[in-house]
């Protein structure tokens, strides 16, 4: 069995033909998804689609860039449902400048608060901002989450795995050119990894051009257990049961 962690199959402004997606994902025997919320908007549709689809589960966050359009609802929605079992997409993202820094940061304390309230570990989603993110992460201790799209250096990597963060890794693994980034996916433990597609974005090889889905987990697999010459067997394995003890599923 493998588990998507991280997509958004859910939205809206992305339309699937969604049957045919959840059928997908059963025949390549990815039996769980956890679809995430990006703004307010989107993670009342992740409630929504969660409610109304079996082994499926929501997240709900404001991403860095949406933070300039509020994220006050995510307070009442945090209790509305079962099926939320983590708050995210969070974080800081300063490669783009959609919402200033100082909102971003606001955002992002507003956001672990609410997760700790409410005993909801965290997707973080940080993207050149580790030195505001690393001082502000450690001010709120028993924070639990994962780095989602991880593609920084090893030296982030290992304060991360130090703080008892899990890594999600997605399609960008299997077609980056950057040798150092490929030497840093191999070294994440095992016990410690978590695969995501980010669907329907970030498709992986060999489907480079084409609608991700949360069915090409498995290629992302098969891909990370030939880099480190194991069965995908073993990484569906630890993968899965990292998903499961993180987030509840």
């Amino acid at each position: 069995m493998l588990v998507d962690t991280h997509c958004h199959i859910h939205e809206s402004d992305f339309p699937l033909p969604i049957v045919e997606v959840l059928e997908h994902a059963q025949v390549a025997d990815v039996q769980k998804m956890i679809c995430v919320g990006t703004s307010e908007k989107s993670s009342r549709e992740a409630i929504d689609f969660a409610n109304a689809h079996e082994n499926v589960w929501a997240s709900i966050g404001v991403h860095p860039h949406d933070t300039k359009d509020g994220y006050d609802e995510l307070k009442s929605l945090a209790a509305s449902s079962n099926k939320i079992i983590a708050v995210g997409e969070i974080g800081l993202d300063y490669f783009y400048t959609h919402s200033p820094r100082e909102m971003q940061m606001k955002a992002l304390e507003h956001q672990i608060q609410l997760a700790l309230a409410h005993d909801l570990p965290i997707i973080f989603h940080v993207r050149e901002a580790f030195e505001d993110f690393w001082p502000l992460f450690d001010k709120y201790p028993g924070i639990r989450g994962e780095l989602h799209s991880f593609t920084d250096t090893k030296d982030n990597l290992d304060m991360a795995i130090a703080r008892g963060l899990y890594i999600g890794v997605n399609g960008i693994s299997t077609f980056t050119k950057d040798e150092s980034q490929k030497t840093m996916f191999d070294s994440i433990p095992l016990d410690r990894l978590l695969l995501e597609t980010d669907a329907p974005f970030l498709t992986p090889s060999p489907f480079r051009g084409k609608v991700n889905e949360p069915a090409f987990v498995r290629n992302i697999a098969e891909y990370h257990a030939n880099r480190r010459a194991i069965s995908v067997e073993e990484i569906a394995s630890a993968t899965t049961a990292n998903a499961i003890k993180l987030f509840a599923i």
